[in-house]
């Protein structure tokens, strides 16, 4: 079965002021949109058609095309679900703990995130990754590479996932990456990151 495009799980103005809708339109409905065809178009009569997106990325590449496009697939899918409307503030449940056993306290946490995200020289991500046993981890990625990823020397499985190309803050934020980021902090889904913890933990 084909990827298919989800709709955003909120309205494109929703997550207003820290990012606007204009840019969410275009995120989603142009760049996100690519990356599904394109990974379709890449998998089509390989064996890796059939796949989970999942199981396609620990698997490993067939070609370039599915590595940009399939990352590109899985690391939006995850950053739309990972902020919502009225989000931000402290991180709840488990996180919350495994944040302060990590880097101290949240304000260390948002100050490593934060380095990690600008530190990111051209197109890329920053994740915050679980591993087995529950420690977290924070690292960057290239383009849409992501943790899952075999041989990115970054691994877990990735809970929270900041999109650090210039596509997904320009036309708010221009050349102000650190604005962009700071807003970040205050869209964030605790709850989604705590079940997705749950999951990779």
């Amino acid at each position: 079965m084909a990827f298919t495009l989800d709709p955003l799980p909120y309205a494109f103005d929703a997550l207003e002021p820290h990012i606007d809708a204009r840019t969410m339109e275009i995120h989603h409905g142009k760049h996100h949109a690519a990356y599904t065809n394109n990974l379709n178009a890449a998998i089509t009569g390989t064996p890796l058609e059939g796949l989970s997106i999942e199981e396609i990325l620990v698997k490993g590449f067939e070609t370039t095309a599915v590595r940009n496009n399939g990352g590109g697939f899985y690391n939006h899918n995850l950053f739309w679900a990972i902020m919502k409307p009225n989000g931000g503030g402290a991180p709840t449940g488990e996180v919350a703990a495994s944040i302060d056993a990590a880097f101290g306290s949240y304000d260390n946490f948002k100050a490593e995130f934060s380095k990690a995200s600008s530190g990111r020289f051209g197109s890329g991500w920053a994740w915050l990754c679980v591993h087995k046993g529950g420690k977290l981890e924070i690292c960057s990625t290239a383009n849409q590479d992501n943790t899952l990823m075999p041989g990115i020397g970054c691994g877990g499985f990735p809970i929270l996932g900041l999109d650090v190309w210039e596509h997904a803050y320009y036309l708010h934020y221009q050349n102000r990456r650190p604005d962009y980021i700071s807003a970040f902090f205050n869209v964030i889904n605790w709850d989604e990151v705590n079940r997705r913890y749950a999951t990779g933990k």
